[in-house]
């Protein structure tokens, strides 16, 4: 193998993907939920508490509970930035040269994986070097780089690993390069998430060689400083009234350690396999329309749901009466809801279950609500760009900036569509609760539109999304992260918030629209 080609691709792989607006916004998005997470012990919220009882903000414990929050969001996310790079190569062209060049399948793959790997290790290095800062400012003891290295490492590594494998595998394979692909990761990451379960049960924790994401390695660890069972890693509550607790600067153990390893080696095994699969854009296996269909089991069923578009063209006349922007956002949402069938049946029972179910159902009816819209939303802004109609637009009157603020609109309104009576019932029981939909509302949209945009995939935002709903779903109690207001914690000042960072965002997508007016 040309060791000297495979270094260059890697390197050039890497590079092409930091040079990326898209590793920009994830990278603030992982720091800002993150940064969340790690809360300030003042506030009755700690990273890590055992028995009730706080951690102390030393560099281990630091490095245990960021690492093992950070490792469910990179090998998410992670995946889905990797994702799509073959596809890319026949969209542009660029498939035919890859295919007859001299170059061989395995430092081909090789070369594409270890770019992958770099790029990842670039965006946790650039993590770590975030928490380093917040332990300045929160820490409780002397920052140690050392005991961060070692923790990240056997931690993150084998995820790293195993996202890059996994990406590059979905690749090369062409019935995974769609959305089946997409869809079939979700499935194994919350696969990795239910590993928790068993982790529990028996005489004790222990980690787990095909847990990749190393939360069972963490638990395993804490587990001989405390009772497990009354352990908690993330939004924890302790009682000040107990002493905090100590954790030593080196905790591994040699055997946690050896499963890390073996987990480390067990994620090459999606790479090998992609090596035996790889389809090397021959055309009688993958064609650049091939790249692009969508094979998903939704998208079955948006075909066998094919009919009830017809439900949505009176929209589209009415689109077509409406002066100017209005009639445009209706258009859009008309295109958007014709395009994915299966979100008329949704939208409808979603209005049938508004109104006949109890309130006490209504935060439970919304956030699934919001995470269906949230899958149609992250498509629309990359709708024009994905059909190579991004020039078109940007000669229309009022061009590429007019084009996102009606997208903006159209993804709100669809937003709306599925939440309003929804919020309108919550208004009079719960008038707080009721802001907070809208306001979280508000902001996804105008984050989906914005990364969309800006990024020209709609993974970026999906993959930001599913996560963050994850994390809102389970840290009740913590009004920062009660976006759509599930849990009733949003107070006043974090539904303001919310609103303002949708100004903000919705501000910084206008000003990139102007700056770069035909970028998709």
């Amino acid at each position: 193998m040309n060791t000297y080609l495979v270094r260059t691709l890697a390197l050039l792989e890497a590079r092409t993907r930091l040079r990326r607006l898209s590793t920009l916004a994830t990278l603030l998005a992982i720091v800002a939920l993150t940064w969340l997470m790690i809360s300030d012990p003042s506030t009755g919220r700690t990273l890590i508490s055992m028995s009730g009882a706080r951690v102390r903000y030393t560099s281990s414990a630091l490095a245990l509970g960021s690492a093992a929050q950070a490792s469910l969001l990179f090998a998410l996310a992670g995946f889905y930035l990797l994702r799509g790079r073959m596809a890319e190569d026949l969209r542009s062209g660029l498939a035919g040269v890859i295919g007859a060049s001299p170059a061989g399948d395995a430092a081909f793959l090789l070369a594409r994986w270890c770019g992958g790997v770099l790029y990842l290790l670039a965006l946790v290095a650039a993590f770590m070097a975030t928490i380093l800062a917040c332990h300045l400012l929160r820490g409780e003891g002397p920052l140690e780089p050392l005991v961060y290295l070692q923790t990240y490492a056997l931690v993150m590594g084998p995820m790293i690993l195993f996202a890059a494998s996994c990406a590059l595998l979905f690749d090369s394979w062409a019935p995974l390069m769609g959305k089946a692909g997409d869809l079939l990761y979700f499935v194994i990451w919350m696969s990795q998430i239910g590993l928790m379960a068993g982790v529990a049960e028996g005489a004790g924790p222990t980690a787990i060689p095909v847990d990749f994401t190393g939360m069972s390695a963490v638990i395993a660890t804490l587990a001989a400083y405390g009772d497990f069972r009354h352990t908690m890693v993330g939004i924890a509550g302790f009682d000040p009234h107990l002493a905090p607790l100590t954790l030593p600067a080196w905790t591994w153990t040699a055997r946690v350690a050896g499963v890390r390893c073996v987990a480390a080696a067990l994620a090459l095994l999606p790479m090998l396999l992609a090596m035996r699969l790889f389809h090397r854009f021959s055309p009688d296996h993958v064609k650049p329309a091939r790249a692009r269909a969508r094979r998903s089991p939704l998208a079955l069923l948006n075909g066998w749901l094919r009919p009830l578009a017809q439900l949505a063209q009176p929209l589209f006349a009415l689109s077509a009466r409406l002066p100017g922007i209005a009639g445009q956002v209706l258009a859009d949402v008309a295109l958007t809801l014709v395009s994915a069938p299966a979100a008329i049946p949704a939208l409808l029972a979603a209005q049938v279950l508004a109104v006949a179910l109890d309130a006490r159902m209504l935060p439970a009816l919304a956030i699934a609500c919001v995470a269906f819209w949230g899958i149609l939303a992250s498509e629309l802004s990359t709708r024009d760009g994905d059909a190579a109609l991004d020039g078109m637009g940007a000669v229309v009157a009022g061009g590429a900036a007019r084009r996102y603020w009606r997208q903006l609109a159209a993804a709100l309104v669809l937003g709306l569509m599925f939440t309003a009576l929804a919020a309108l019932r919550l208004a009079v029981s719960d008038p707080l609760r009721a802001g907070a939909l809208l306001a979280g509302l508000f902001a996804l949209a105008a984050l989906a539109t914005l990364l969309g945009r800006a990024s020209g995939t709609a993974r970026t935002f999906l993959a930001l999304f599913l996560f963050g709903l994850y994390v809102s779903i389970s840290a009740a109690g913590v009004p920062a992260l009660d976006v759509v207001g599930f849990h009733g914690a949003a107070t006043l000042p974090s539904v303001l918030g919310w609103a303002g960072m949708g100004v903000l965002a919705a501000l910084a997508g206008h000003l990139w629209n102007r700056r770069v007016p035909a970028h998709g």
